[in-house]
């Protein structure tokens, strides 16, 4: 066999393992990609926590995230974040998060984001939290939210600067 049949025999055998892993943290529902996500680490005795991921939407009509489920707490809230003069200021969207057509929504610290209410542990860096999302036309979608260590954000990630959000 020739060198250049062996380097791509050997690359396609990689293939999958890639395919994988993407597979792993990216979800699909109808119209919509759920991309990456994530929570972070709670304090001993914290009662909430948040999850952040990307969504997009590749279809032609708007969707929205309007509630969900999660194994790791009793409530699951869609919210939003704003800071008005120098105060941080949350409050749950009672319609739930609209994703338009052709556009990427980002939950992450500091502006939408879902809340997993009255936790029945804390968070630790490493575990799994499995929640279902409900969108208003895609329906139910399960996913994973990998937990990073408190403070942490994902590669290539910026937390909120001169904010220290625990267990949020």
């Amino acid at each position: 066999m020739s060198r250049a049949v062996v380097y791509a025999v050997a690359l396609l055998a990689c293939v999958p393992l890639g395919i994988a892993a993407a597979q792993a943290r990216d979800y699909k529902a109808g119209s919509l990609d759920i991309i990456d996500p994530w929570s972070r680490a709670t304090p001993k005795g914290a009662s909430v926590a948040a999850g952040y991921m990307k969504i997009t939407n590749t279809g032609t009509s708007p969707d929205r995230l309007v509630s969900g489920t999660s194994d790791a707490a009793s409530t699951f809230e869609v919210h939003e974040m704003t800071v008005e003069n120098g105060v941080a200021k949350m409050r749950p969207l009672k319609e739930g998060l609209e994703i338009k057509p052709g556009e990427t929504v980002e939950l992450k610290p500091g502006s939408f984001h879902v809340m997993f209410v009255g936790l029945k542990k804390p968070l630790a860096a490493g575990d799994h939290v499995n929640a279902t999302l409900v969108f208003e036309k895609a329906g139910e979608v399960n996913v994973e939210y990998d937990v990073l260590a408190m403070g942490a954000t994902p590669a290539g990630k910026d937390s909120m600067p001169g904010m220290q959000m625990q267990g949020h």
